[in-house]
């Protein structure tokens, strides 16, 4: 069976009436099977949608908002009730493109995380946002082992497997703890380079909150840091022991 039949695409919103449509349209011309996961929007998602509409599109609900990255873990639970091993997870504010899909799935190998590295040289870009990527990378690749470029893309294939991981976070932290995650239960992490579309500030729908969110993805890598150093000394003695 071709791949591209196979692959399920979760596209998490909240209150994002403006360009979810589009996005759907966008996954279903290229042959994937969306999941949109209504995070709690004010006017519920499904209702945008005319009913021939919705028969190729599957819809999850939460009544309440719950955060992004439990948006993306109720759909992977919608992912594995069908049947799929993976899905792939993508904005729903236009920002990501359903032919770049296929380049995920090309890469994908059982178990993996795979993310797609956005081309960041664009005229719209902020360069506040070109900083938080190198800042993040740096703490992804030191807290994963791996060597990451786009640790903020949510644009990302994720194996069901993840469901058994310990993670406790529940919003935009989620995408950089299940990295983090999936490293210490020895999985790998790949990436593809992708294009994207990054909006205009006036265009622009984003609930990512500057200072809250960005010291939640800080939080993560503090509190897993003492075990990170243990485990370096540990490590490192083993090493020296062996060699006397």
């Amino acid at each position: 069976m071709n791949k591209k039949n196979t692959t399920v695409v979760i596209v998490p919103t909240y209150n994002n009436p403006k360009t979810i449509k589009a996005v759907a349209k966008d996954i279903l011309e290229h042959g994937f099977i969306p999941i949109i996961v209504d995070d709690g929007s004010d006017e519920p998602i499904e209702n945008l949608f005319l009913d021939e509409e919705k028969s190729a599109i599957h819809f999850v609900r939460h009544s309440i908002n719950k955060g992004k990255g439990q948006a993306i873990v109720s759909g992977l639970r919608k992912t594995k009730e069908l049947g799929f091993t993976y899905a792939l997870s993508m904005d729903g504010d236009g920002q990501h493109l359903a032919s770049q899909i296929q380049k995920l799935v090309d890469v994908y190998e059982d178990d993996a995380i795979v993310i797609g590295a956005r081309n960041f040289d664009l005229k719209n870009v902020p360069k506040a946002s070109k900083f938080g990527r190198w800042f993040s990378n740096f703490w992804a690749c030191w807290d994963t082992g791996q060597l990451i470029t786009d640790s903020l893309s949510g644009f990302r294939i994720y194996p069901v497997s993840i469901l058994s991981l310990p993670i406790k976070t529940s919003k935009f932290d989620w995408e950089m703890e299940v990295l983090v995650r999936h490293a210490d239960a020895g999985k790998i992490i790949k990436e593809v380079a992708i294009e994207c579309y990054y909006p205009t500030p006036e265009e622009r729908v984003s609930h990512f909150r500057k200072f809250g969110d960005t010291a939640s993805i800080v939080l993560v890598h503090l509190q897993i840091l003492p075990f990170k150093w243990t485990r370096f000394i540990l490590e490192k003695l083993t090493r020296k022991k062996r060699e006397l």
